[in-house]
């Protein structure tokens, strides 16, 4: 089979994929409204294409906290990426090297944050955050991802509890702490069940986490300019809106739709990215259209570690990739630094 879209990847983990694995990674909140419509969302808004534009040289680089990637799309945090492949996170940071973007690397990994680092020297790495009731192991976890070489610690805002998917519910959550293990001896500390999680975290625990480390503090779950504005107030360097690929809140905005008012709020003092729905290269130059810097791949990320581990993610990137810079010469932008504003509108499909 020819795999010529990320459709494709999505069929073939559904099909080989064990059912409690692809449960997992496709499951949304209750009905999976939020979920279905992060990817419904793009196809509100139309292109306005530019003609006869010298699009004959093309430039799809970005930078992200001064960093160069090769185009504008990193890795989002997802956990458990051993149920897609078996050297799980170890094959996404290779990816992510190869095609040098940025990958987000999850609290709830199935390798090591010493592992991930070690399997992809050089790489451009991220290390997302969940704050614990023990706050001894978050501290411990953020000083391991500096001292492996991370260069970013992104802080998920949006799980205070963990959202209702009844996929896991029906499938006993998996029973995740007897075959996997997360960053550390203590397993209660990092598998299921949720309560390990801190849901007493606000926006003064920024500063708590800015006295652990040097690394850039970047805010992931922002849906709103309140929230954005109280991101800007704390510090942060970064915001990325995310409704968590649809897994918390049901009824809540698509991503996409979210993304202008955070971006009018920030009014470009920190960098705003985007996770979720994103399928298409296409979709990517709606994003950046209205003010993304940068979007972050989740569930399609998985798809190709199902395909073929790091060769078959490698895939999904390089697909995404040549679909961007096609987008792009198609609506007469040459660079990324042309896209903007102009080049959509919403309809009212």
């Amino acid at each position: 089979m020819a795999m010529v879209c990320l459709s494709d990847f999505e069929a073939y983990a559904r099909k080989y994929l064990p059912k409690i694995a692809w449960d997992f990674f496709a499951a949304g909140a209750d009905d999976c409204s939020t979920r279905d419509e992060n990817i419904l969302a793009y196809k509100r808004i139309r292109f306005q294409p530019r003609m006869l534009r010298d699009v004959s040289l093309m430039d799809i680089r970005t930078k992200l906290l001064g960093t160069e990637i090769s185009f504008p799309v990193g890795i989002a945090p997802t956990g458990f990426h051993q149920l897609a492949w078996p050297d799980g996170e170890k094959s996404t940071a290779r990816a992510a090297r190869a095609l040098n973007t940025c990958y987000i690397a999850s609290t709830y990994s199935t390798c090591t944050l010493e592992e991930i680092s070690a399997a992809a020297p050089g790489g451009f790495r991220w290390f997302q955050l969940y704050i614990h009731r023990n706050r001894e192991v978050s501290q411990q976890l953020v000083q391991r991802a500096e001292a492996s070489g991370f260069q970013g610690l992104v802080l998920t805002a949006d799980v205070p509890y963990t959202g209702k998917r009844r996929d896991d519910l029906r499938n006993a959550q998996m029973r995740f702490s007897s075959v996997l293990w997360m960053q550390g001896d203590d397993r209660s500390e990092y598998g299921l069940p949720p309560n390990s999680l801190d849901p007493s975290v606000t926006w003064r625990d920024i500063y708590w986490l800015r006295s652990l480390t040097r690394l850039p503090i970047i805010v992931k779950g922002i849906l709103t300019k309140e929230d954005a504005e109280l991101a800007v107030r704390h510090g942060v360097q970064g915001i990325i809106v995310s409704n968590h690929g649809g897994r918390q809140l049901d009824g809540g905005p698509a991503t996409i739709d979210a993304l202008v008012e955070v971006v009018e709020a920030v009014q470009g003092r920190v960098e705003v990215y985007l996770d979720g729905g994103i399928r298409k290269g296409s979709d990517i130059l709606k994003a950046l259209a209205l003010g993304a810097k940068c979007v972050f791949i989740g569930r399609p990320a998985l798809w190709g570690l199902a395909y073929k581990g790091e060769e078959g993610l490698q895939d999904v990137l390089r697909i995404l990739q040549e679909e961007f810079r096609l987008s792009m010469a198609l609506a007469g932008c040459a660079s990324v630094s042309e896209i903007g504003p102009h080049l959509v509108r919403f309809s009212k499909l």
